[in-house]
């Protein structure tokens, strides 16, 4: 299992309509993935989040399932959307498989 988790601050500007975009992108990525068993746009709700409010994590039956995902014209087009609106960035890839 491959995991991949995405935490991010968001600017001023990220409204409503922006989570709500970007949680039509998530559900097309859950529709349209290839072997994906998980994959979610939510708040984050830890106390020691330093400002990385929101996350996007994902379940891949394998690594090549998620370079998959990383250039599937969904995902691009959600970064392309995402970009402009992201103050700082973290991320994060889990590889079962290597242990």
């Amino acid at each position: 299992m491959f995991h991949h988790v995405v935490l991010m601050a968001f600017t001023a500007d990220a409204d409503q309509a922006f989570l709500d975009r970007v949680e039509a992108f998530a559900d097309e990525i859950r529709r349209t993935a290839r072997n994906l068993d998980r994959y979610e746009f939510r708040r984050n709700i830890a106390s020691r989040s330093e400002g990385l409010d929101w996350a996007v994590f994902g379940s891949f039956a394998s690594s090549a399932d998620h370079d998959a995902y990383q250039v599937s014209d969904a995902h691009q087009r959600m970064k392309a959307y995402m970009t402009p609106f992201i103050a700082r960035i973290v991320v994060c890839d889990i590889d079962e498989d290597l242990g």
